[in-house]
């Protein structure tokens, strides 16, 4: 055999091995999983004038840039597997258009629903179909409680894993006397007696409760004065000042201008979130930047559920890459996952939230984490954070 002929023979028998090598490694066809992500149509959350205030734990984006993210980062553990997952994001006006984009989704072939909305329209989502639901959006504990179903998942922590976070951080502190400011809205109130229930939960003291407003009627000017409501003259005594405030307009301002040089906690000065893009253990740092190359914004405390819930995802497409649906249920309501927060978290089974720490922070850095040192439970430290297995009022798992 000549030289030229040697040569083109050995490298069309590379090619060949190589091309046989390659379809050794992909799969012939790989099973997609269809997932749709719901949100509100002209989010008010998500107006000019509130991302631009900034205010701690509010969206500064749409959560489905870091849902993206996740499903990016996880390609390669799919491609292995032989396992698709395919987007789709619909916007809804109201909880009955939530309901009827649902059904449709689950009429078209989708595997599991993601939803960033208000309560009663995820839970008009959930209530249409028998598929998995993935909340993101509300942390409303009615929703792990007396209005929770079987087939729902929360990704981002309740209001009463917050505010029980913040219990514990002023225990171990040692801040026990706590005056409670409450702002106009029903949402105020009803987060303002989760508030009170963690206070009593973690044996704080509660030495006074005010309401307060933000009016443009100079008749009710003082309804926002701290330095009126901040008074220990009318209020007592207190360590910290605990301030619920669903807008923030009212809570970003109040540090630095209480009656006593006290702490603001709540929805102002130190806030419990999700996630912060100032923590800087566990791969955080590398975490935020990934969003930030991809989105142009750091990771807040509302995309990080987003970007655990398309992690939960993954692992259950590659738990069950070839379904059927009820395994890929089951590997996805008992998936152990790793959130950048030095801990393996997964799904409580009597209510379907997840598991997790809360980082208290300023905006500046973050502070502390819950659950607290000190702070003992039987089996899993993050069940002190939210409603434990003997408290559950969930009836339908």
């Amino acid at each position: 055999m000549t030289q030229p002929t040697f040569q083109r023979t050995a490298r069309l028998v590379r090619s060949a091995l190589l091309a046989a090598g390659v379809a050794a490694a992909a799969p012939v066809h790989a099973a997609t999983f269809k997932l749709t992500l719901l949100t509100p149509a002209d989010d008010p959350r998500l107006e000019r004038a509130r991302v631009e205030r900034a205010v701690l734990g509010h969206p500064g984006g749409p959560v489905v840039d870091a849902l993206k993210v996740s499903l990016a980062e996880g390609q390669t553990e799919l491609d292995v597997a032989g396992a698709k997952l395919a987007l789709e994001v619909v916007e809804v006006a109201d909880a009955s258009a939530a309901k009827a984009a649902a059904a449709k989704a689950e009429k078209a072939g989708a595997a599991a629903l993601l939803t960033d909305l208000p309560a009663a329209w995820a839970l008009a989502a959930t209530d249409a179909v028998k598929l998995p639901v993935l909340n993101i959006g509300s942390a409303a504990d009615r929703l792990r409680q007396a209005d929770c179903r079987k087939t729902l998942l929360h990704l981002l922590p309740s209001e009463r894993m917050r505010s029980d976070a913040l219990a514990q951080t002023l225990m171990a502190r040692r801040w026990t006397q706590v005056l409670l400011l409450t702002g106009p809205s029903a949402e105020d109130r009803e987060r303002s007696a989760t508030a009170q229930a963690s206070i009593k939960r973690y044996g704080l003291k509660l030495v006074g409760s005010k309401p307060f407003k933000l009016s443009a009627d100079p008749r009710e000017r003082d309804q926002a004065n701290p330095l009126l409501l901040t008074n220990p003259a009318t209020a007592g005594p207190y360590d910290v000042v605990w301030v619920v405030d669903s807008d923030g307009e009212f809570a970003t301002t109040l540090p630095y201008r209480s009656a006593l040089p006290r702490p603001v906690v709540g929805d102002g000065g130190l806030v419990p979130v999700a996630w912060s893009p100032k923590f800087e253990r566990y791969g955080a740092p590398q975490v935020t930047r990934r969003l930030t190359k991809a989105a142009g914004r750091p990771m807040g405390a509302h995309d990080w559920p987003a970007w655990m819930a398309g992690k939960a995802l993954v692992a259950a497409a590659v738990a069950a890459p070839k379904g059927p649906a009820a395994a890929w249920q089951k590997a996805l309501f008992e998936a152990e996952l790793d959130g950048s927060k030095g801990v393996s978290m997964s799904f409580r089974p009597w209510d379907g939230q997840l598991r997790q720490p809360v980082l208290l922070t300023d905006g500046q850095s973050v502070i502390a984490t819950a659950p607290a040192d000190g702070v003992l439970h039987p089996k899993n430290t993050l069940d002190t954070l939210g409603a434990d297995a003997p408290e559950n009022l969930c009836q339908a798992r």
